[in-house]
């Protein structure tokens, strides 16, 4: 965003002393005396260009996105020609997520407007997120040619190349940040977690070493314009203890600038209902959405109050609507910025407040540093700890967040009794369907993963093909992310010994076409070290076994989780051997695989994992015990099962 302007008094002869004031407050970035004092000012004897715009920034710094767009527009319309005045306004517009009209504002200068280096990031950002990547590209490569060694611009790059697939083209971009800045946390993430999308791995080794090193150089905290990316992390080899240090970096980040609200003390009486509140951009046809809708239909609401935040889009699914349904309270929170959602958390008067994105797209984990609520919590959406002293409570289970794993999270470890992973019995049962529809073979094995193609690691997919050359009949059934990885995986099997001709590929589908043709396989074979969430209980769902390899990691123990919630712990490997053979045995033994899959079947109304009463009891006692201690203003401590 550009800097505040503040011209000197000799601009305007016989000034108000409180436009005077606004401006000196604007040098020393102080947001609330200049916004204070410049409207003060304005009101008494009107402003001039720098001074509207000069309020549209201080109240984008303080969050007041509305406001901010109005001051701007109110510059633009005094000079329909400024390039500094069309670049706060398309911020301010960013700021409540209106991606197109800030597009518009930045396409509506006139011919011949010369924008500089950073109003050219700013636009590309804007037509990145308005859904137009192939014209953010032009304004890029511009914007690389006012300066050529512009790590941003390189960043912004690969993403504008990320949203349209071309994953290849986009790791060159983040190779050549790395290459300027070595230090560059968010290339040195990109770089490895787009290569995984290609399932390009001629250099996997060496760059995840490197994006690991770059962090373990990193002891403190994020420079300027960076962020750490810890979801890059997720689906890489590591040590917990990177994660942790990664999602501390970046908890600092996101608490940068923030002066936290005053501190809220327990305020519910026994007998009161405690009001929770989710945050989340993922109330609508989503996987995290698909999973807790019926949970929070459950809720009991004599003994709770529920509130969902939503700062995410609204797709007019039956899953959104739903959802509005399924809570007392539904506040749309796409166009606030962090603080203000923090503000309206607190004057709801929200006792505990669950966080649902963590550090996955399109968060707003920067309101929970403000600390809103009495307790806070992290649950479901980041595979991982967020690192951050502003969050009390991670909920897990004893499989995924066991109490040894303790060291590897900021947060206190809240453990579900039977899986973490909250599940909807309303979820669509799968319908009759034909292999012949998916061009699978009919008298031949179907191995299957439909995990996201960024978890298949080099390693994970080595054991796979091991398996396909043990059991020579046997196909493997893969999800067509892109035509890149296609082609590398294809690649990967020829040269592994394997005919490429065994690996089938096919599309993402709506839920109920998905859950109808997971029955047509015969085993789903899990990735690691992230595996299966969703997908894994979709499978388990419609009666599709997974073989499973538990790690260190959070991600790498969720399939675990879920099988144990449903009574096939044997399907959980040892090790890489172990995996190999549980896979073979069962292709080898199909009287076993088809008892295993009607156990499935018969317990979609009666195992645990699928019990979404059960769930809401479970998750209620555990957020009981939370505020219990919070009640009696005893410090968050870990919560076992």
């Amino acid at each position: 965003m550009s800097q505040a302007f503040a011209p000197s008094n000799a601009r305007r002869p016989g000034i108000s002393p409180r436009l005077a004031a606004g401006r000196e407050h604007l040098r020393n970035l102080r947001w609330r005396e200049a916004e204070r004092d410049l409207c003060a000012g304005i009101a008494a004897v009107g402003a001039t260009l720098h001074d509207w715009m000069g309020l549209a920034i201080a109240r984008l710094k303080l969050e007041r996105a509305a406001e901010a767009v109005e001051a701007a527009e109110r510059a633009v319309a005094m000079a329909p020609a400024s390039v500094e005045a069309r670049e706060i306004l398309a911020q301010a517009l960013l700021a409540q997520q209106r991606h197109a009209d800030a597009v518009r504002v930045y396409e509506g200068a006139p011919e011949g407007s010369r924008f500089g280096h950073d109003s050219l990031l700013n636009w590309s950002i804007a037509l990145v997120k308005a859904d137009r990547p192939a014209d953010a590209i032009p304004r890029l490569m511009e914007a690389i040619s006012l300066k050529m060694d512009s790590v941003p611009a390189y960043v912004r790059l690969g993403a504008a190349f990320r949203q349209l697939k071309m994953f290849e083209e986009a790791n060159e971009c983040f190779r050549t940040a790395v290459a300027l800045e070595p230090d560059n946390l968010t290339a040195h993430g990109y770089l490895v977690h787009l290569d995984q999308f290609a399932c390009r791995w001629d250099r996997f080794g060496e760059d995840v070493a490197a994006f690991i090193e770059a962090i373990e150089r990193n002891p403190r905290e994020m420079p300027e314009g960076q962020e750490c990316t810890p979801f890059a992390l997720v689906a890489i080899p590591h040590d917990p203890k990177v994660m942790r240090h990664a999602a501390e970096l970046e908890s600092k980040r996101q608490a940068r600038g923030v002066v936290p609200l005053p501190k809220q003390a327990w305020r519910r009486r026994d007998g009161e209902r405690i009001r929770i509140g989710y945050l989340s951009a993922d109330f609508y046809q989503h996987a995290t959405a698909m999973l807790i809708a019926e949970v929070l239909e459950r809720h009991d609401r004599a003994r709770f109050e529920v509130f969902l935040y939503s700062h995410g889009k609204d797709d007019r699914s039956a899953m959104r609507a739903r959802l509005v349904r399924a809570c007392e309270h539904w506040i749309d929170a796409r166009a606030m910025g962090a603080e203000a959602i923090a503000r309206r958390v607190r004057d709801d008067g929200i006792d505990i407040l669950v966080d649902l994105k963590g550090y996955t797209q399109d968060h707003r984990f920067k309101t929970m540093a403000y600390r809103p609520a009495p307790v806070q919590v992290s649950w479901l959406g980041f595979p991982g700890t967020t690192g951050a002293p502003y969050i009390d409570y991670f909920i897990g289970d004893r499989i995924v967040t066991p109490l040894e794993h303790a060291p590897y999270f900021g947060e206190k470890l809240a453990q579900m009794p039977a899986s973490y992973q909250p599940n909807d019995r309303q979820r669509p049962r799968p319908r009759p369907a034909t292999r012949a529809q998916w061009g699978l073979p009919d008298d031949r094995p179907v191995l299957a993963c439909f995990n996201n193609v960024y978890k298949i690691t080099p390693q994970a997919f080595a054991c796979w093909l091991r398996i396909l050359r043990s059991a020579p009949e046997a196909v493997l059934w893969l999800l067509d992310a892109n035509d890149q990885a296609c082609a590398n995986l294809r690649r990967e099997a020829q040269a592994a010994g394997v005919d490429p001709e065994r690996l089938i590929f096919s599309p993402s589908v709506p839920p109920e076409i998905h859950q109808s043709r997971l029955p047509l396989a015969d085993l789903m074979l899990d990735t690691w070290p992230c595996n299966a969430h969703t997908t894994a209980s979709d499978a388990l769902w419609a009666g599709l076994p997974l073989v499973t390899l538990p790690g260190q990691t959070f991600a790498s123990r969720v399939a675990a989780s879920l099988l144990g919630a449903v009574g096939l712990e044997e399907l959980v490997a040892r090790d890489e051997a172990h995996y190999e053979s549980i896979a073979l045995e069962l292709l080898a033994d199909r009287e076993r695989l088809a008892s295993m899959r009607e156990h499935l079947v018969q317990g979609r109304d009666t195992l645990p994992l699928f019990d979404a009463e059960r769930f809401a009891r479970d998750l209620e006692a555990l957020y009981g015990r939370m505020a219990a201690r919070a009640a009696q203003g005893l410090a968050p401590e870990h919560l076992p099962a």
